[in-house]
């Protein structure tokens, strides 16, 4: 698919910023510590504060003041996802603006230091290849320089080698997940910015390297919650099944939201999640509900070298806030990781506008088919150089072909006509053509001779740029779970 187009947030698009690193494998000496790093207990409780879903999508100081009140021992944040389409990994921008990544960042760290909580940060600058780890390491260096902090800081690289992937491929361990076609060379070629997805113990490895605030590239969700669990000697099941939780923050609440913040509570036989906001409780239904998000097994979730098995499974509410789970196991698989990329698909143009006419409305997909027929006709250009579509707000623009509803259309309908083609100019060209078209064009019963759509905007017409689609969505089997994941561990904000 070709997913969403960037918008306008001129600080993504200053340029990516370059992290020196070792060479893949290489973890360089470290630095004394100002003072002992906090102990980590290796029985009773641990506890983990969550932010909020998203670095960037901002939480309540008094939410967050109360979660420090409850004695974290790790504040850990998720920072990316694939929700918001391929562009963003393809082109190496966030989809998170860098003033209100820096907002959470001066609380996160201001804290976290005056405390000795040490920081996880995973999947930097939403898609966490190169650029975006560059991206938010400015961010954090500007925001220790202006708040006066010192601190070591682990640098994760999630980036992987395209030889490394060509290789896979002719060896048979680059294999499609889900729906997702198998990989091609060309496709490899082409990608922009390949990375795989860090389990928790590249995180660990940082941590045992000295690091109090780790930041990484591409990884998987729950790692940066259970890395410090796992490295205190708490069961890896629950452990993970925390992380899966607290990765979406107050999501898992009720109300959720993901711009609130969560604590988690691992012990020995089970962990519990609570909201820290007043308004908030966490519920059996929302949190199991949530442990569902985005899985297509109900029992079985599968992540870097194991499967949580849900299938012994409790949620059991044990305040009127909070709830426990227990009987989570993880069981080893041999490992393999995510591997994730996007190569250029051309550029877009759109077109917003509406239609109230009930008889147009009545036989719309017919004279979108006329439109089709002749823009194609009259714009002198190869229709397989272009795609043009129409989406129709209102008529199955949400599901399209797998929408279950079958009734009288609403009374107006919300278009939005897209083109990509191979250069900006072409797209606008087509989206242009098909615009005018369908202003203009005559169908049956219409008693007016124009004037058939509604323009919110002028111009009507937006450029938005690149497109990308996804082109590696797969596995590729390691040896090692460190091999693909280089850390390079640094003083922040002074000498040593």
């Amino acid at each position: 698919m070709l997913g969403m187009p960037s918008g306008d947030h001129d600080s993504q698009r200053s340029g990516p910023a370059r992290v020196p690193g070792p060479a893949p494998g290489s973890l360089p000496g470290t630095v004394p510590l100002m003072a002992p790093a906090r102990a980590i207990p290796q029985a009773g409780e641990l506890r983990i504060l969550a932010p909020t879903a998203i670095l960037g999508y901002g939480f309540p100081e008094a939410s967050f003041e109360a979660g420090l009140a409850r004695d974290p021992h790790v504040i850990a944040v998720d920072a990316g996802s694939t929700d918001p389409g391929p562009h963003y990994l393809g082109s190496g921008t966030s989809f998170v603006d860098r003033d209100a990544v820096a907002r959470d960042l001066r609380l996160i760290l201001r804290a976290a230091v005056a405390r000795r909580i040490p920081v996880l940060i995973g999947s930097a600058g939403g898609s966490g290849a190169g650029p975006h780890l560059g991206w938010t390491y400015d961010i954090i260096r500007s925001v220790a320089a202006a708040e006066g902090l010192r601190f070591r800081l682990a640098l994760i690289s999630a980036d992987v080698p395209r030889e490394r992937l060509s290789a896979a491929l002719a060896a048979g361990e680059l294999v499609p997940l889900g729906p997702a076609p198998a990989a091609t060379p060309e496709a490899i070629a082409a990608t922009t910015y390949p990375v795989a997805q860090m389990g928790t113990e590249p995180f660990v490895a940082a941590l045992d390297a000295g690091a109090e605030i780790v930041l990484a590239g591409r990884a998987y969700d729950p790692a940066v919650f259970a890395a410090v669990p796992i490295r205190a000697g708490f069961d890896a099941g629950l452990a993970l099944h925390l992380g899966k939780i607290l990765e979406c923050a107050a999501i898992a609440a009720t109300p959720g939201s993901g711009a609130d913040c969560m604590l988690g509570t691992v012990r020995s036989d089970h962990v519990e999640v609570e909201p820290l906001a007043p308004q908030r409780v966490c519920t059996v239904t929302s949190v199991a509900a949530h442990t569902l998000y985005e899985k297509s097994d109900p029992y079985l979730l599968p992540g870097p070298g194991g499967v949580l098995d849900l299938r012994s499974t409790t949620f059991t509410q044990v305040t009127p806030r909070a709830v426990r789970i227990a009987g989570t196991v993880l069981r080893r698989t041999p490992y393999a990781v995510k591997v994730e990329g996007a190569v250029p698909a051309g550029y877009r143009t759109i077109a917003i506008a509406g239609i109230r006419d009930p008889v147009l409305i009545g036989q719309i997909d017919a004279v979108v088919a006329a439109v089709r027929a002749e823009v194609a006709a009259n714009l002198g250009v190869d229709s397989s150089a272009y795609t043009l579509s129409v989406r129709m707000y209102g008529k199955n623009a949400v599901m399209g072909q797998r929408e279950p509803y079958v009734g009288p259309p609403a009374h107006e309908l919300g278009l939005v006509i897209e083109a990509v083609a191979p250069t900006q100019r072409l797209a606008s060209q087509v989206c242009g053509a098909a615009r005018s078209t369908l202003l203009h064009i005559g169908y049956p019963g219409r008693i007016s001779t124009a004037g058939n759509l509604a323009f919110p905007f002028s111009p009507s017409d937006l450029d938005m740029g690149a497109v990308h689609r996804f082109s590696l969505h797969h596995l590729l089997t390691v040896s090692d779970p460190l091999e693909l994941f280089p850390i390079r561990v640094e003083q922040v904000g002074g000498a040593s």
